[in-house]
């Protein structure tokens, strides 16, 4: 019997990191950073091509470890977005990021965009925005890499849940579940041809 699951949503929290305005580190300065955990929120199922943003808050990071008193403090934001993948296979969100934290980003001329997906059958890369031939040709070779046939002829024991369930984890492992992109002047510093991916590996999220 096959339980497959119906939810489509994925959800990624996006932490966005800019350093204290200035604040360029001597070789003799150094600081220490918290430890931020992500909301535990769930947000519901979007519509097809579609995102919602959820909750945000604003984390600040710990004084510098330093006797500088005039070294600013580094600024956190943090927001969790439900994206939708309208079928199995690669899809370009870049769009979707960008307007989760459009007015977070223009704040920070310098800094990191963390990108996480809390899913095991789905991940995040980055890859050519332009031809749509690209994701396709992704999709034909992850499955190619981690065929659903080893789910019938005795390669993988985790089989209850569908062909699909067992090679989406090992896809969701293979391509990762995260990704850290540098952002410069108010923008992700991607490059001219470089999108976001949402892969979705199966045919039925959950």
């Amino acid at each position: 019997m096959n339980h497959l699951r119906s939810a489509y949503t994925r959800l990624l929290p996006l932490l966005l990191f800019a350093p204290a305005a200035g604040a360029f580190l001597s070789s003799s300065q150094t600081f220490s950073l918290p430890l931020v955990a992500a909301a535990g929120t769930t947000a519901g199922p979007t519509t097809p091509a579609t995102s919602t943003s959820s909750t945000s808050s604003c984390l600040a990071s710990s004084a510098p470890s330093t006797n500088d008193a005039s070294m600013a403090t580094p600024q956190w934001y943090q927001k969790e977005i439900s994206i939708t993948a309208p079928s199995r296979g690669c899809h370009l969100i870049t769009s979707d990021i960008t307007k989760a934290v459009k007015d977070e980003l223009p704040r920070i001329k310098v800094g990191l965009a963390n990108l996480f997906i809390q899913h095991t059958s789905a991940s995040l890369t980055v890859n050519e925005n332009a031809d749509p031939d690209v994701r396709r040709d992704m999709e034909v070779a992850l499955n190619k890499i981690v065929p659903a046939q080893w789910n019938r002829d005795g390669t993988f024991r985790h089989t209850l849940e569908g062909d699909d369930d067992m090679p989406g984890h090992v896809k969701s492992s293979l391509m990762g579940p995260s990704l850290t992109i540098p952002i410069r002047n108010g923008r992700l510093a991607l490059g001219t041809w470089q999108g976001i991916y949402l892969n979705e590996h199966r045919d039925q999220g959950g």
